[in-house]
């Protein structure tokens, strides 16, 4: 990076407006120099920022190679007494596990208000503190109670960062690059479900404790890269920060003139949007708002109820029921984050220009036939395939899956929604998305109990096609298109796809 510009230089740049202070700066995350290579600090802000995915996909998988570790250290056997009431074991340990994901819901809807408040940087910083406080916690609970309320403590994070981290990246990264910089967050979460695979089958043995603390440190690293990255030139703008805006986008922009252009751009819709009544709660229920909730909320949704997260949560289980032995079904477990992470990369290296909409109708054929194939297996077999078969089978329906839907599932909710409902919307799209998570954990072994392993995987081919369809009559393109573009789309009535589009 260059030294910091003279004030003279900078006065000129933005038309005379003054020059903000040092102490205005730092408190509104505006940097104090100008860079020799704006590309890469939009690196730099993708990768910090995606440091909460990587907590977030930790935090969430290392329960599952920990929980019989600790029934045992919490002596919770086939019942157990808390309040003086005695419940199942089954049903302490489900609670502990399904703790995070309700306090994702919460997290998600509230983090909403608070961004909007404070600001995407302050956000991310508090939900980067939680995570550090409800890891501390968590490692150190003494008994279950203190867990689940630890877990639930973290879920608040993970709903936090899942609302806010892509918007946040979304709204600093340049329109043509905007998919492969907020797919950052896809990769991390990839990243840290393997890890958390990895850990729990290398240190199988060793003291659980250990293995949830250890997320504080990606947690401290979180907090310190924020406080060096600048708060989001849109909040800045919906907060009369004008200039700031015009440094933080000179920050990450090519040259000043497209800087300059996308705040006029970004007030343009604003003066628009400020004329309109009510909040963005409010707001929710306007009509030409409801092409985008139905396409985000469905994307987001999808992404959950298709089969993906079962298999994240249950693949040990399911190897098991086909002749693996649990050492190697924990092995298959990571295979599964391999391919989880490896194709979230490929995803994020070509969605930008083979496009979300096309993507996602590219891959879902391959999702529903994989697993549909799955389900087959099991049906003709009666429940006893040959189990390499079975596990290439998952592996495929995890490639179509991760490389697809995955992908574009928090993506989309970062670019769709316009400005004055964006804190709402992501809200609502993340509580969304966590609830029908919530739904899968707590449906997919009773509905394998109801209608057998494989005739559960045909309900989860069925649910991919019922995706494909959706997507293909309600969900746009939106690659190469700034956000304020797909806003006006919005206003003009033709945020659809054309019936007479194939994948583009």
């Amino acid at each position: 990076m260059s030294g910091p510009r003279s004030e003279d230089s900078t006065r000129a740049d933005f038309g005379g407006e003054p020059e903000l202070s040092a102490e205005e700066r730092k408190l509104r995350g505006v940097p104090s120099q100008t860079p020799d290579d704006p590309i890469r600090n939009v690196y730099y802000v993708a990768f910090v920022a995606a440091l909460g995915g990587l907590l977030y996909g930790y935090d969430t998988g290392v329960i599952s190679g920990t929980l019989i570790q600790i029934a045992q250290d919490f002596g919770i056997t086939e019942s157990y007494d808390l309040f003086g009431a005695t419940f199942s074991g089954h049903t302490i340990q489900e609670t502990i596990t399904a703790s995070i994901l309700v306090g994702a819901v919460i997290g998600a809807l509230g983090a909403g208000w608070f961004a909007m408040r404070f600001g995407r940087r302050a956000t991310i910083i508090t939900v980067a503190v939680i995570f550090a406080v409800g890891v501390v916690l968590a490692g150190m609970s003494p008994e279950p109670l203190t867990l689940i309320g630890s877990r639930l403590l973290l879920g608040l994070a993970v709903g936090g960062c899942t609302q806010t981290i892509p918007t946040y990246i979304a709204e600093l990264s340049p329109p043509e690059r905007r998919g492969g910089f907020v797919t950052f967050f896809n990769v991390a979460i990839g990243l840290g479900i393997l890890s958390a695979a990895l850990v729990n089958v290398v240190f199988k043995d060793a003291g659980w404790h250990w293995k949830i603390v250890v997320a504080v440190v990606p947690a401290v690293l979180l907090i310190i890269g924020m406080l060096r990255a600048p708060e989001s030139p849109r909040w800045l703008v919906n907060n009369d920060h004008v200039s700031a805006a015009r440094m933080v986008l000179r920050w990450v922009r090519p040259d000043g003139k497209a800087a300059d252009d996308e705040v006029g751009e970004i007030r343009h819709v604003l003066r628009r949007e400020n004329e309109a009544e009510g909040g963005p709660w409010s707001a929710l229920g306007e009509a030409w708002l409801r092409p985008a909730l139905i396409a985000g909320l469905a994307v987001a949704v999808f992404t959950q109820i298709t089969g993906l997260e079962m298999m994240i949560y249950y693949t040990p289980v399911i190897l098991s029921m086909v002749g693996f032995s649990s050492d190697f079904s924990l092995w298959a477990n990571v295979g599964v984050g391999v391919v989880y992470v490896v194709m979230t990369v490929v995803g994020k290296l070509v969605v930008d220009r083979l496009g979300r909409r096309r993507l996602m109708l590219t891959m879902l054929p391959g999702s529903a036939i994989s697993i549909a194939l799955f389900g087959l297996v099991f049906l003709v077999s009666g429940d006893q395939p040959n189990p390499w078969l079975a596990l290439v089978l998952l592996l495929a329906f995890m490639f179509f899956q991760a490389g697809g839907i995955q992908v574009v599932g928090w993506l989309l909710g970062s670019e769709i929604y316009p400005l004055r409902i964006r804190p709402a919307a992501t809200g609502l799209h993340a509580a969304s998305l966590w609830g029908a998570n919530l739904l899968v954990t707590a449906t997919a072994l009773s509905l394998v109990n109801a209608l057998s392993l494989g005739g559960a995987m045909l309900v989860y081919a069925a649910l991919n096609v019922i995706a494909l369809v959706v997507i293909y009559f309600r969900v746009p393109e939106t690659k190469g298109r700034s956000l304020e573009t797909i806003e006006q789309s919005l206003k003009r009535g033709t945020f659809l796809p054309e019936p007479s589009q194939s994948g583009s």
